[in-house]
């Protein structure tokens, strides 16, 4: 074990000690503790108060589901989950799962994502490093920040995804191919996980998420991989352009096949969505039943936003007509309750 992480280590344990010696429930837990008999510990970045956890929150029935997750993103959220409302009372059912965005930096907001699990949603963070490299993360220069969140999280203690540097397989973002090499991002990765590791955090669904491979053939996924002990699901991100794949297996078939040959991790289709066009219906038909039946595919999270193009369900009457009719199918009838 490396000097830092053993001194983190040693930390999180003396931590514990003194939690123990002066962290005794003397009464019921206060309000906003999610009842877990939680005592208030401090005031946490992003807002309200830190909750040392008496029980970390168990992540395993979260992980492969005999459900399937429902999920979506908007304009607004977390900070506002009006939009979640009104998705459901538009597509007829309730998103069980929220995707948003945190800019590496940046707090976590612990009233914003705690409210989204309230909600009724798993709360999915896109981890975006676009302020520093990659090799920084990897080499121990980011850990103040790295470790304040973990302990965020820990005194949170509710269940949260968290994809770090999506689509690395891809050009378009600054810790993509032409910036980062696939060793610098396992490295980065893994340093991340391993520094939560030691701070005791046990609540996070590590997300892999690759683009799809169809615009990049020439990128081989399995250099980027962090290994099955680094890694929950694997979040493929893809979707129904006006030109290219235009079914379900043409989409993401290649993808799925290549990962198989090193990871039996469960998919999530970590963003989809399509662009409007004479084929917009019958994607989405396919695609939400295809999830429905994939005994290897956890659920799916769409992309509604109005962005570059219109990938929203309701981009026309017939669109959204479609997705109701589909999101109608029994298997997305996730009960958070019922896995506890």
């Amino acid at each position: 074990m490396k000097a830092a992480s053993l001194a983190r280590t040693l930390a999180a344990l003396l931590a514990g000690i003194v939690c123990l010696a002066g962290c005794v429930s003397t009464g019921p837990a206060p309000v906003g503790a999610g009842g877990d008999g939680a005592q208030p510990a401090a005031s946490m970045p992003g807002g309200g108060t830190a909750y040392v956890p008496a029980q970390p929150y168990d992540i395993t029935p979260l992980l492969h589901p005999k459900h399937k997750y429902f999920g979506a993103t908007f304009d607004g959220v977390p900070k506002d989950l009006g939009p979640v409302r009104s998705y459901a009372a538009k597509v007829g059912r309730t998103p069980t799962m929220l995707e948003y965005y945190l800019g590496w930096g940046d707090e976590l907001q612990t009233d914003q994502t705690r409210a989204v699990w309230k909600n009724g949603q798993l709360p999915y963070i896109a981890w975006e490093p676009h302020k520093v490299t990659l090799a920084q993360i990897a080499d121990g220069g980011q850990d103040e920040y790295i470790v304040r969140t973990a302990r965020t999280l820990r005194a949170l203690n509710v269940p949260v995804a968290i994809s770090l540097a999506h689509e690395m397989n891809g050009a378009w973002y600054p810790w993509g191919t032409k910036k980062a090499t696939a060793a610098q991002f396992v490295k980065a990765w893994r340093h991340v996980h391993d520094v939560f590791q030691d701070e005791g955090v046990s609540t996070v669904i590590w997300v892999w998420s690759p683009n799809v491979i169809n615009p990049v053939p020439q990128v081989a996924l399995k250099p980027y991989y962090p290994g099955d002990g680094y890694v929950d699901w694997v979040g493929v991100v893809g979707y129904y352009a006006r030109t290219g794949a235009q079914d379900f297996p043409a989409l993401f078939g290649p993808t799925f096949r290549q990962i198989r040959t090193f990871t039996r991790r469960p998919f999530l289709l970590a963003e989809t969505g399509a662009q409007p066009t004479p084929r917009k219906s019958a994607q989405i038909t396919e695609l939400v039943k295809t999830v429905a039946a994939g005994g290897d595919i956890v659920g799916f999270i769409w992309f509604d936003l109005d962005k570059e193009t219109d990938w929203r369900v309701d981009s026309s009457t017939e669109t959204l007509a479609a997705f109701r009719r589909a999101a109608r199918n029994p298997r997305y009838d996730l009960d958070f309750s019922a896995l506890k």
